[in-house]
């Protein structure tokens, strides 16, 4: 009798360890298989509304709404300067760029920041328009760009920019800047 007893016991145990052992595999089946589709999954986040309509940013790609958006801020940030706000303006210029492209854009901006240090000149640019190209991340901005020596406006003359950028990892940054002349693009600096 004991040992069909401890028969009984030990099939029950099996039993029990079999199922344990299925469930256990159901459940990690499970989870890898939500790991997946979290990982392929589209993400998004909601920003708030700058223009009075919410704008998002989605892991699938950059909105047109948000690149004009960031390139119009871009473009007041990188064409208006003084030789008060020099420091503040290459940090912040420096903040939005790609970090494969740092060095070239700090090396145009130390040449402009030295150039304009001791100076009494100043720049401010009028956006009049811009386009977007989203899908291939590009960006041109019109408008007139006016250069101040003293108190006196020495120049005020139309201008085409161009930002290019690079989207990565919900991430907008700046990968390139130049003036578009007018037979075509050309680099220019700052």
């Amino acid at each position: 009798m004991d040992f069909s007893y401890q028969h009984a016991q030990s099939q029950r145990v099996l039993r029990q360890r079999n199922l344990l052992g299925i469930a256990a595999l159901v459940l990690a089946g499970a989870v890898a298989l939500l790991l997946l589709i979290s990982a392929t999954r589209s993400r998004e986040i909601v920003l708030q509304p700058v223009l009075g309509s919410p704008v998002t940013v989605s892991s699938s790609g950059v909105s047109r709404e948000y690149l004009e958006l960031v390139t119009r801020d871009t473009a007041v940030l990188t064409l208006n300067r003084s030789p008060g706000s020099l420091d503040y303006w290459m940090k912040s210029v420096l903040a939005i760029v790609s970090p494969r492209a740092q060095g070239t854009i700090k090396a145009d901006l130390l040449k402009i920041v030295n150039e304009q240090r001791n100076s009494s000149m100043s720049q401010f640019f009028t956006l009049e328009g811009m386009e977007i190209d989203a899908k291939h991340l590009q960006s041109t901005v019109t408008g007139k760009l006016s250069t101040v020596v003293g108190q006196k406006i020495v120049s005020s003359e139309p201008r085409t920019f161009i930002y290019d950028w690079e989207y990565s990892g919900m991430s907008l940054k700046l990968v390139g800047f130049s003036m578009a002349q007018p037979k075509g693009r050309l680099g220019g600096s700052l």
